[in-house]
């Protein structure tokens, strides 16, 4: 083995990303499987493994607690966890103020089209009147809406507040509590739990006379490794936070 092999622990690793990852790692040539911790197990398998890169996959109430011990250990991170706020990040950015060398990357959504669908929706945003999110996800998530389509929204929303688009047509009066979804940056997005879904995002966008919808499917959670294992590549090589793959695949503005 040599020096140029990572070593990467995995924190969630009998959930259903956090075993997927596991295969993923294992099976990569450059990249070693040190740590496989369960969520609620001792973090220090981590360092006592040698872990460089840590990748989280574990619930919302977690997830900080285990950025932050990474942080403490000078562990890169790679973080696919939803419920990521700003505040959140922010507080990120203040731990890694003290750790000038050190990366941690977040991700609400590694599949690439995913990616993607976030990058077209904001160009498609100035030629619309109005966009509306649906978000379908396996009945097993734990947030809602999920931070995939928090993103798409605050893409849809940045591009239409510099534009100065205003706010979109809506004549609702009376609703059933839930019935318009919850609002994202002025973005209505509507959330679908259910068993034998995955991943699932569909952008409506619509103008007098015509649609246009923009809609990615995660089939397997095997869509998602090539993301996850792009960004642990990476972050050793990006002190600081980066939120997002656009720009390890050459899609920043």
């Amino acid at each position: 083995m040599t020096d140029e092999v990572l070593r990467v622990g995995v924190i969630g690793a009998r959930g259903r990303m956090g075993s997927e990852v596991c295969l993923a790692v294992d099976a990569a040539a450059d990249l070693d499987l040190v740590a496989a911790v369960g969520l609620g197990d001792w973090l220090f398998s981590l360092a006592d493994g040698g872990s460089q890169v840590a990748v989280d996959f574990t619930h919302p109430d977690a997830v900080m607690e285990h950025i932050r011990f990474c942080v403490d250990q000078n562990i890169h991170a790679v973080v696919g966890t939803s419920g990521l706020t700003e505040a959140r990040l922010d507080t990120i950015r203040e731990w890694l103020a003290m750790k000038p060398g050190l990366g941690v990357i977040v991700v609400p959504n590694f599949a690439i089209g995913a990616v993607l669908t976030t990058r077209f929706a904001r160009l498609a945003a100035r030629f619309f009147e109005s966009a509306e999110i649906i978000e379908l996800h396996h009945a097993g998530k734990a947030d809602a809406p999920s931070g995939t389509a928090y993103s798409s929204a605050q893409a849809i929303a940045q591009t239409r507040t510099e534009l100065d688009l205003g706010p979109v047509p809506d004549a609702t009066t009376q609703q059933a509590d839930g019935a318009r979804g919850a609002v994202v940056d002025g973005i209505h997005v509507h959330s679908v739990r259910l068993p034998g879904l995955v991943a699932h995002q569909e952008i409506i966008m619509g103008s007098a006379g015509e649609t246009l919808t923009i809609r990615h499917d995660s089939l397997n959670r095997s869509s998602f490794m090539p993301g996850v294992l792009a960004a642990i590549r990476a972050v050793p090589g990006r002190p600081g936070l980066t939120v997002g793959l656009d720009e390890l695949l050459g899609l920043s503005d």
